[in-house]
């Protein structure tokens, strides 16, 4: 059996010889924003970070916490750690002689897609 399709609307239709109108999903500043996310979370190892980040109890880890879990040294984790906080994904509380790192709230739905 045939399957039909809906006809084009005056704006798909290229027998009009109309090209279809074309609207972008995001803005300049949101693909901006999104493209310089994924440049900096495309390390694998700032991948782990952010799913141990995302996927423990409260929502935010330290940097012994995670050289553990990810079996790294201190200054490694501490440099990725510093890259993704000035980037605005990772948000540092510092406690006492410690700090603890969670992923910025308006970042969290975007990351959270990611580690998927």
């Amino acid at each position: 059996m045939p399957v039909s399709l809906p006809e084009p609307t005056p704006e798909e239709s290229p027998a009009l010889g109309l090209a279809p109108v074309l609207r972008p999903a995001l803005t300049k500043e949101q693909a901006e924003s999104t493209a310089q996310m994924l440049s900096v979370v495309s390390n694998p190892t700032r991948l782990q970070i952010l799913s141990l980040i995302h996927h423990s109890p409260q929502g935010r880890a330290r940097v012994v916490d995670l050289t553990t879990a990810l079996e790294l040294r201190q200054p490694s984790i501490s440099h990725h750690m510093k890259v993704m906080t000035e980037a605005g994904i990772l948000h540092r509380e510092p406690v006492g002689r410690e700090a603890w790192y969670s992923i910025q709230p308006d970042r969290l739905t975007a990351i959270a897609d990611l580690l998927r």
